[in-house]
């Protein structure tokens, strides 16, 4: 038993005790935030057990799964992949704890039910960031739309159905042409070895020497399936729609984590298993990753709703990651690999405040609100921290990852890049125009100070309220006191981080440049 399997076990196993509580909402939510956390802190053994300097691949295991065609249960990590589970690991009882505060749930759910699906949503998400063999991966890759499929479709707003419907058909096609592709690659093996083999490590030592066009075609099928998780532009149109439908606490798991198993299968798929194809590709998803950058910045601009405003500024960070990874600059991959994680913290932490604001207005329209902060001032203050992480001031934590990758693809690409900082200009501007419409002019609706005469409460027709508007409680602030934490301390040093992503990079560099 190794640290990784137990990260992926806990909350597996909790999910099914949770599941049986639902006639307890109060129970069901204590324990799984008691599993929750507990995963949590097994990612510090992982995370010290993990040695950069050691091999590519550390906390292996494997047992046999069908042995008749090569296919075996193997997990192990990289830096990468680490970064992604600690991320992963953080979020996940945020999530737990802030249910009640960001979210109501339907009539007729327990919290049993929701709560079990966002632990088996987190297992299966770890996993698929663990594993070694191509066929698990893509088994995984599949069955982890069904949790967030339910999530969404049961728990969320009056088009949940749709967008639940949509999301789960976008990602299950591309795992279709995905499996096509890994299929070709293990008949590439078995004409080479005399044997088949989805041995991730195997396969990337023989299919690297197969013909140009025969990579190609490989790449695509892999492509296609992580460009739609992304989700790139034009793959990106189930986004908007399921994290605008989703509750708060599912679009945190949806745009924080689950999208990056997009731009990861890029750094360890396709890059190392098709180099040459990669390099030969590279300048039409370079034109597809600009394209983002400059769509979502222009289409979050037109949005009414905070939730699919969040989404189009991310369609537009997705693309910058993307610009990072296929530049193929050691600096700029760098860059990516922080993004990853420094986004997921930044949109993590704004996702979670838009639902505290929805709580207390009744309304996800940007026009409903109006001088929020002179009624709660804490949480004028937390939409502002989150609002300059996402659009990386100087001091927050996205602010290296957005230097770095800026530097890194300019070398090589400096009209992409002109054109890519143009549009994170247009959605660090936009962001600040929602903190500014939220937050700042005259309290909307006439809204009356409450009876001490101070911040503090207030009523305020026009926010869908005829009740008292509070400001963050304890609970609340202990919510968001990590993120707080962590975005202002990777700003300042973010060392470890970069620390334990770059050999990774480095390996798959050399697995690109070691192409024909």
């Amino acid at each position: 038993m190794t640290w990784l399997l137990a990260t992926i076990l806990v909350p597996l196993v909790g999910a099914a005790v949770v599941a049986g509580m639902k006639k307890n909402d109060r129970l069901a939510t204590l324990t799984a935030l008691v599993v929750s956390l507990l995963t949590f802190l097994l990612v510090i053994p992982l995370w010290a057990s993990y040695s950069p300097s050691g091999d590519r691949i550390q906390q292996k295991s494997s047992m046999d799964w069908i042995p008749n065609f090569g296919i075996h249960i193997s997990f192990g990590i990289d830096g990468i992949a680490l970064v992604m589970i600690a991320v992963i690991g953080l979020l996940v009882p945020i999530v737990v704890g802030a249910l009640g505060l960001t979210d109501k749930l339907p009539a007729g759910r327990s919290a049993g039910g929701f709560l079990s699906l966002i632990l088996v949503q987190e297992a299966l998400t770890i996993a698929v960031f663990a594993a070694t063999d191509v066929f698990l991966f893509y088994v995984l890759f599949e069955i982890m739309l069904i949790p967030m499929y339910f999530l969404i479709g049961g728990y969320g707003g009056a088009n949940r159905q749709y967008a639940a419907v949509k999301f789960f058909l976008y990602s299950f096609l591309g795992g279709l042409i995905m499996l096509a592709s890994a299929i070709g690659a293990y008949s590439l093996a078995s004409d080479k070895l005399g044997k088949g083999t989805f041995d991730w490590e195997t396969l990337v030592t023989v299919v690297r020497d197969a013909p140009l066009g025969t990579q190609i075609w490989l790449f695509i099928g892999f492509f296609l399936a992580f460009a739609i998780k992304a989700p790139l532009v034009p793959f990106h149109t189930w986004l908007p729609d399921a994290a605008g439908q989703a509750p708060i606490g599912v679009a945190v798991l949806l745009v924080g984590v689950l999208d990056k198993v997009g731009t990861f299968g890029f750094l360890r798929y396709c890059l190392p298993m098709f180099p040459d194809a990669s390099k030969e590709l590279a300048p039409w998803v370079l034109v597809l990753a600009v394209a983002g950058v400059l769509y979502g910045s222009i289409l979050a601009a037109g949005q009414h709703d905070m939730k699919r405003f969040i989404a189009y500024v991310s369609i537009a960070h997705f693309g910058f990651i993307a610009l990072g990874i296929f530049t193929f600059n050691e600096q700029a991959m760098v860059g990516s690999v922080s993004y990853m994680l420094n986004h997921s913290l930044a949109t993590g932490m704004l996702i979670v405040v838009v639902g505290l604001i929805v709580m207390r207005g009744g309304s996800t329209k940007i026009s409903d609100y109006g001088g929020m902060a002179k009624v709660t001032p804490l949480l004028g203050g937390m939409l502002l921290i989150a609002g300059l992480s996402t659009l990386s001031l100087p001091g927050t934590n996205s602010f290296i990852s957005e230097f770095l990758v800026l530097m890194g693809s300019f070398v090589d690409y400096p009209v992409y890049t002109i054109i890519a900082t143009v549009g994170m200009v247009l959605a660090a501007a936009y962001v600040l125009w929602l903190y500014q419409r939220v937050m700042q002019g005259p309290v909307r609706g006439d809204a009356l100070i409450g009876a001490g005469g101070g911040p503090g409460t207030a009523i305020a027709p026009e926010l869908g309220a005829t009740k008292a508007i509070k400001d963050l409680g304890g609970r609340e602030i202990a919510i968001l006191a990590p993120m707080v934490v962590l975005i202002i301390a990777l700003g300042f040093y973010p060392k470890p981080v970069l620390d334990t992503i770059t050999p990774s990079v480095q390996a798959t560099m050399s697995s690109v440049q070691g192409g024909k």
